[in-house]
Parts: C-alpha cells; sequence; structure tokens
C-alpha cells in the first residue's frame, strides 16, 4: 500500500508538468521526489538513532569510574585498607543491628571462594604434569625461576571482594534479606568448612611444592652489587 501511494503521489506531480514533457524530464522528475523521500527516512533514522540523555550520561559516569578506577590500580596497599575498613564496618553493623546474619553468612563464603581461586594455580599441576602442557611449578631451587601465575588475579580478587561487601552492606537496608536464623550454628559450620578447604589447599601446594606468594623466591641483583671490589 506504501509503494502504491507513492507512486499515485508522483503520478498526481508528473500530471502537474507544463506542456509535452520528455522522457529525460519525467527521469528527472522523478529521480529528484524519490531523493527527497530518501533524505527524509536517513534524517528520521538518524533522529532515533542519536543515544538520549540517559544513555550519555550513563556512558559518562561509566567513563569517569573506570578512570579513577585505572588511577587506584598500582596503590595495592591503599585499595586493601578501604576494603578492610569496610568489611569491618559491615561486620560491626551486623554486630550491632543483630541481624543479616544469613547475608554476613553468605558473603563470607563468597570471599571463601574467592580467597581459594586467589591461592590456587591458573594451571593445575596435578593436570600439567599428566598432559605435560605449559609451564610448570619450579620444585627445585635451581630451576629456573616462573612468577606464580594465579587463576584469580589480586585487582580483579580486590574488585570482587569490593563489590560483593557493598552489595552486602546494602542489603542489610532492607527487612527483606533479615531471615531469623540461629547465628552459632552458621558460625560453626563456616569455621568448619574454612577449615576443610584451607587444609586441601595446603596438601596441593606441599604436594606439588609451591608457594602462592612471593616469599623465599630468587630476587636477581644487578651487576653492580655483584662486582667485587678489586684487592690492592
Amino acid at each position: 500500500m506504501w509503494f502504491i501511494s507513492c507512486q499515485r503521489h508522483k503520478y498526481e506531480q508528473l500530471k502537474g508538468l507544463p506542456g509535452p514533457c520528455s522522457w529525460f524530464s519525467v527521469l528527472r522528475t522523478l529521480y529528484t521526489i524519490n531523493f527527497r523521500m530518501m533524505q527524509d527516512v536517513l534524517e528520521a533514522n538518524d533522529s532515533i538513532s542519536q543515544p538520549g540523555l540517559i544513555q550519555r550520561l550513563g556512558t559518562s559516569v561509566k567513563r569517569i569510574y573506570q578512570y579513577y578506577l585505572d588511577k587506584w590500580t598500582p596503590h595495592t596497599a591503599s585499595r586493601w585498607v578501604f576494603t578492610v575498613v569496610m568489611i569491618a564496618g559491615f561486620v560491626l553493623r551486623i554486630v550491632l543491628r543483630q541481624g543479616w546474619y544469613i547475608v554476613c553468612y553468605a558473603l563470607g563464603i563468597y570471599h571463601l571462594n574467592l580467597f581459594l581461586a586467589f591461592l590456587t594455580p591458573k594451571i593445575d599441576p596435578a593436570f600439567s604434569q599428566d598432559e605435560d602442557d605449559g609451564p610448570g611449578l619450579p620444585t627445585k631451587s635451581n630451576e629456573e625461576f616462573r612468577p606464580f601465575m594465579r587463576r584469580l588475579p589480586e585487582f580483579k580478587f580486590w574488585y570482587s571482594v569490593t563489590k560483593s561487601t557493598l552489595v552486602a552492606f546494602f542489603c542489610t537496608f532492607f527487612q527483606l534479606f533479615n531471615v531469623p536464623v540461629f547465628w552459632p550454628i552458621l558460625v560453626m559450620y563456616f569455621i568448619t568448612l574454612f577449615c576443610i578447604t584451607m587444609k586441601r589447599q595446603i596438601r596441593h601446594m606441599i604436594k606439588y611444592k609451591y608457594l602462592p606468594f612471593s616469599l623465599g623466591k630468587p630476587r636477581y641483583k644487578s651487576q653492580e652489587n655483584t662486582v667485587k671490589p678489586a684487592a690492592h
């Protein structure tokens, strides 16, 4: 129907041409009409495709947030101090308000899983020894030094801990998440789960002889410090 109406509109415009018109003038008129119609369609699409005010505001906020997050990335100590203070404030709120124990328990389990991923190597030595793929962990002091590659990097570990703590702190303002529960059972269950998982992780580290930290790793000195002064 749209095509028929457009052709009828073109025909009505052609009927108004003065005098006998040639085929060239007819084609030129049709081209002009089609060009104007395409311009109208393209202008309408451009106005629709332009981002709205809310979308542009959201993009600006994300850009500013990412900018300050990138600036804070190399400051590891200040980042963790902020996170520890925030966790302490969350625990203090739980103790003072005497509620939201389920939220606190879920946050603790999530932090425990993140901590285990932080301690675990990116390539499991059990699979790397069987398949012999990728660089393994050094097991002797005279082997070539290879840095410990974590399954969860430090920055992602900190970011996930901070974000989850903020979400848990936000949940404490709603009575919907304040489920009544006997909190000593949750504490005992969390302590038992923590001991079992850490015992398994320590056994894994002893079995494959690796440390998830930089303590005890060889540190190379510059040639200026290694050269001894000549004897007189």
